[in-house]
């Protein structure tokens, strides 16, 4: 009987890490593993590195900077813990390890699991989908409020809404947010709200804390309540980090309370700052108007002559006629003076005076001027009147008194 030795081929190290490597990433891709930290170390990096191991094994572990940054509590050597994560073959040292998404106290593990089951469940019903959110309305006049009356997250909830929606009534139902009962009560607050018909929106929440205390919100009486609002919901329960059930089923998830106070008006904000603009636009247009406005009145105010520009060209007018008035009542006098001028010569020299100082002589007989002999007869009183001085005369004789009347006007 012969027998046939298996000789297997010959790899590579790289050929054989790399299909160990195959193997484990494809099978252990989501693991939920129980155990205790050791040689827990976190550089600066801000990655956490560390050991899980119970009493009979062990495997490195390594959580990257960006879900380490989420834990909410501090990892320590000897701690129990729940990590859930993929298992990974690092290729340079051929280790085995498991690369942690999520690292919980090992008290929480519990919780995670019904955590699981509850979401499961309702995912499966349809509560968690899109298309069964309501939409929040534009401007809320009520908001109601479901959380503890004594509990900081009112008080963070009322500090928003007074500074940014004056006018806005805001409605608490005080509920117990932990502890045994709470969740039968958180419900409870949504139904009676439901109820209340002036209620736009709702806020159901509270602070941060530890899983055990926000677990009321992962309760499925909680998230069939607020599956069941008419009345949209706003989930804000815990800080960011922390995901409840009612953040699933809820119409919009609120990070913190605070921040849900500022989603529920956050339409009123993006109006307000809306009509801001529109009045620094309305502004600036107004003031380029005006601008344009007062320089065209510029214009018209230079082009609009006074209303004295007329009367003062009128008197300028009048100033101008009075001159050449006054200028043609100077040359007129002259004119008229150099004319009497000439006749007051002309009239000199035909003056009976000018013809007296020329020798000539003027006879009166009875004060009537002898122009002819026919005038006087013999032995009659003349008297003769000269250039200078008069005469006394008798008539002698009178000659030529039968010749032709001579005109009495005198040709000198």
């Amino acid at each position: 009987m012969n027998s046939e030795h298996y000789n297997p081929a010959v790899v590579k190290v790289t050929e054989l890490v790399g299909a160990l490597q195959e193997l484990v990433e494809d099978n252990f891709v989501d693991v939920l593993v129980q155990g205790e930290l050791s040689n827990v170390s976190r550089p600066t990096s801000g990655h956490l590195y560390f050991t899980l191991k119970d009493s009979s094994a062990q495997i490195r572990c390594a959580m990257f900077r960006s879900q380490a940054r989420l834990l909410n509590f501090l990892p320590q050597d000897g701690e129990g813990v729940i990590c859930r994560g993929r298992v990974s073959v690092y290729a340079q040292r051929g280790d085995l390890q498991l690369i942690v998404e999520e690292m919980n106290p090992e008290g929480v593990g519990s919780l995670q699991q019904a955590f699981e089951e509850v979401r499961q469940r309702l995912d499966r019903e349809g509560l968690f989908a899109r298309e069964k959110k309501k939409p929040l309305p534009a401007f809320p006049q009520t908001i109601g409020v479901v959380t503890s009356a004594s509990g900081a997250a009112f008080q963070d909830i009322l500090q928003i809404l007074r500074r940014r929606a004056v006018g806005v009534t805001v409605l608490l139902r005080p509920v117990r947010v932990q502890g045994v009962g709470a969740a039968a009560e958180i419900a409870a607050g949504i139904a009676d709200l439901n109820r209340h018909k002036d209620v736009n929106v709702m806020i159901v929440g509270r602070g941060g804390g530890s899983k055990e205390d926000l677990w009321a919100f992962n309760e499925e009486v909680v998230a069939r309540a607020i599956a069941a609002s008419e009345v949209p919901v706003i989930s804000a329960v815990g800080h960011e980090t922390d995901v409840t059930i009612a953040d699933l089923v809820a119409d919009l998830r609120a990070p913190t309370p605070s921040s849900a106070a500022e989603l529920v008006v956050q339409n009123r904000l993006e109006l307000e700052r809306h009509l801001d603009q529109l009045m620094l636009r309305l502004g600036r247009q107004m003031r380029w108007q005006l601008n344009l406005l007062n320089s065209r009145l510029d214009g018209l105010k230079k082009r609009l002559k006074s209303p004295t520009e007329p009367l003062r060209q009128q008197q300028q007018q009048v100033a101008q006629l009075l001159s050449r008035l006054v200028q043609g009542m100077r040359h007129g006098c002259q004119e008229h003076h150099h004319r009497l001028n000439q006749l007051a010569g002309r009239l000199t020299a035909l003056s009976p005076t000018a013809v007296l100082n020329r020798g000539y002589a003027i006879v009166l007989h009875d004060n009537q001027v002898v122009v002819s002999s026919r005038q006087v007869q013999s032995r009659d009183d003349l008297r003769v009147i000269l250039a200078q001085g008069q005469i006394q005369v008798q008539v002698t004789a009178v000659t030529g008194s039968d010749e032709e009347d001579v005109d009495p006007t005198l040709d000198l």
